[in-house]
């Protein structure tokens, strides 16, 4: 309930509804895309081509462009190349002494790695385009001459430079994370689809009743768990001490340093999946059955031992990516040095080294309850799909998304509330 007085009350501020109702168009804009099909491509074949297949790439590719890659639209790469382009540069900033520079440099050093990101985009876009359009989309081509190729390749290409820019344009001028929303927008557009098929499954007796009371207590268990990790924090109580600057007195306040659950938000999930999917990629586009076989059984999540390496591989990289994220967005080091420069200091902690080595201790054990959390929400369909009949694909994952995105998009929005109001108690 608070969520919908949050947006009625928003709605009311003009500055604010004008930066809602330009987010929803941006989405609508991006729906509408994905209903633009890619020129020289024979419906018909596309259809057979993709009709048969079964859960993990392609869901995998829908999950993110709300159905734009099953029907080959325009918008079918989505923003996946982004996400990968990410991934690669939030590695390098490690490796490459120039990158690292450039991070620790503030709000300068950060445009030029986005710029960094919008490059390395527009390559991952291309070569991933030139891939599905020689090998999985290949029969479904009505002509196989240059031409015909270049538009496609280029269609898809620019659909995907479109997104990051429609991405850039939600955050400048809208509400919430546009690259974040660009996904969730994806995946509640293919929910009705998903609710329709679920009954049809009901009705022709594929599904038994049980199993869609078992997937319903599972969404709620992880809408209800998103919120609490989302909203779960540890709060480091910090001292001031009092100072004398000129004739008046400083400090001796009490404040806390909020540390989340959950500091990485979805970003983990989203950044294994995208690893994890690179050898069923691999698979449709080389003509190999022996390497086809052994992707199926050994790395697949519908494979007999695929499963539970997928599920391990899964919870592995969860749980990296989300220390590694951590790592990025809160820097004990510099948090230490901040409150000895401001004369602050945690009870009981000396202020220096020993402050340090104690926020990280803090920060790794409450990071573990995190990735612990993610990885278990993320892992537990795959294994209940193959363990039972009960077919979840990438439900666990989908409400993750959505609920965190949702959450993180509420936090913006009340946060551009209180904003406005400080604005008009200080005039």
């Amino acid at each position: 309930m608070n969520m919908f007085k949050t947006v009625a009350q928003a709605w009311k501020v003009p500055d604010i509804r004008k930066k809602m109702i330009f987010t929803i168009l941006m989405l609508l804009i991006f729906r509408l895309g994905a209903n633009i099909p890619v020129p020289f491509i024979d419906r018909a074949s596309l259809e057979g081509l993709l009709g048969g297949d079964g859960p993990g790439l392609f869901q995998f590719f829908n999950l993110f462009s709300g159905g734009a890659f099953s029907n080959f639209t325009i918008f079918a790469l989505s923003i996946t190349p982004y996400v990968t382009a990410s991934i690669i540069l939030q590695l390098l900033t490690i490796a490459v002494p120039h990158l690292e520079a450039l991070a620790k440099e503030g709000t300068e050093g950060r445009k030029k790695i986005a710029q960094y990101t919008r490059y390395l985009t527009v390559i991952l876009a291309f070569i991933q385009a030139i891939g599905m359009t020689l090998g999985l989309f290949r029969p479904a081509l009505m002509y196989t001459d240059f031409f015909s190729l270049a538009v496609v390749v280029l269609t898809l290409t620019a659909g995907t430079a479109f997104l990051m820019w429609l991405g850039e344009q939600i955050n400048e001028s809208g509400i919430g994370n546009g690259i974040s929303l660009i996904i969730f927008a994806g995946i509640i557009a293919g929910a009705p689809g998903a609710i329709q098929n679920a009954l049809m499954q009901y009705r022709s007796d594929e599904v038994s009743i049980v199993s869609m009371i078992l997937f319903c207590v599972f969404a709620v268990i992880v809408i209800i768990g998103t919120v609490e990790v989302q909203q779960g924090q540890r709060r480091i109580p910090v001292q001031y001490a009092k100072r004398v600057v000129g004739r008046k007195m400083y400090g001796g306040q009490s404040t806390h340093i909020p540390i989340k659950v959950n500091q990485a938000g979805v970003i983990p999930v989203i950044f294994a999946l995208s690893l994890l999917q690179t050898p069923l990629t691999i698979r449709y586009f080389v003509n190999n059955a022996a390497f086809s076989q052994w992707v199926d059984t050994w790395l697949s999540p519908n494979g007999i031992y695929g499963a539970w390496i997928y599920s391990a591989l899964n919870v592995v990289l969860i749980m990296f990516f989300t220390y590694f994220y951590t790592a990025i967005t809160f820097n004990p080091m510099e948090v230490a040095n901040n409150m000895r420069a401001n004369g602050g200091f945690v009870p009981g902690i000396r202020p220096g080294r020993a402050t340090v080595e104690y926020l990280n201790k803090v920060m790794m054990r409450i990071t573990f309850v995190g990735a612990v959390f993610l990885a278990f929400i993320a892992t537990l369909p795959t294994l209940i799909q193959q363990s039972t009949a009960l077919q979840i694909g990438f439900g666990g994952t989908s409400l993750l998304i959505a609920v965190g995105v949702g959450l993180d998009t509420m936090k913006q929005l009340e946060s551009q509330m209180v904003m406005r109001n400080y604005q008009g108690f200080l005039k």
